[in-house]
């Protein structure tokens, strides 16, 4: 199970929002194209109070999609910055980050505190259903994927605003690899990654995952 590793990674995310660097770079540009620190703060923040949200849904009778056909379905992966998908997503970054920094280092340490006291108690099989996709998955896939998130957006952060990318402990970095591997082998071809991991000489330009 990925519970701990999962509120490691978003103990992580919490100190790096509590950053002043995040406060005093709040309105400039982030190092994501149309992306504000601020929206990038608020995007970072979600993968927290999305968990909160999600634990208190219902997947009852609700058959779960292995992460492979989750991230195959999935309609922002590999699309435009421009795309709608793209857009809502920044907007709802925004959103949350609309009280200010103080605010969502509040929010955000709310939340983690929930999850401290919720995790340990969800059942080994529980599954989730993700409003936003309609379909479910189990609690464990999920936090893989919001480790995912965190692991890969604290680095947005830091860079964006400065200061050193936060280090992940091997139980969260071991998933988010796994993941990243997986997807950048579905979207670039076995060959690609292979060559990319071990010889320089016929890497490819790019494996990029995202």
């Amino acid at each position: 199970m990925h519970r701990a590793a999962y509120l490691d990674a978003a103990a992580i995310a919490a100190d790096l929002l509590d950053q002043p660097a995040v406060a005093d770079r709040w309105r400039e540009p982030s190092a994501l194209p149309e992306f504000a620190v601020s929206g990038l703060a608020g995007h970072l923040g979600r993968q927290l109070t999305q968990v909160v949200d999600v634990l208190a849904g219902d997947a009852t009778g609700r058959a779960t999609v292995p992460l492979a056909e989750h991230y195959g379905r999935s309609a922002w992966l590999g699309k435009d910055v421009d795309e709608p998908v793209n857009v809502t997503i920044r907007t709802q970054g925004e959103e949350s980050a609309a009280g200010g920094p103080a605010a969502l280092r509040e929010t955000v340490r709310a939340a983690l505190d929930a999850l401290r006291a919720a995790l340990p108690a969800e059942p080994a099989d529980r599954a989730v259903l993700l409003p936003w996709t309609g379909w479910a998955l189990t609690l464990d896939d999920f936090l893989v994927t919001r480790m995912m998130e965190i692991a890969v957006h604290s680095d947005d952060l830091a860079v964006s605003v400065g200061v050193p990318t936060p280090a992940f402990p091997e139980p969260v970095l071991g998933p988010v690899l796994a993941l990243l591997t997986d997807l950048a082998v579905r979207r670039h071809g076995q060959t690609a990654v292979l060559r990319a991991l071990s010889r320089r000489e016929r890497a490819p330009q790019t494996i990029t995952a995202l």
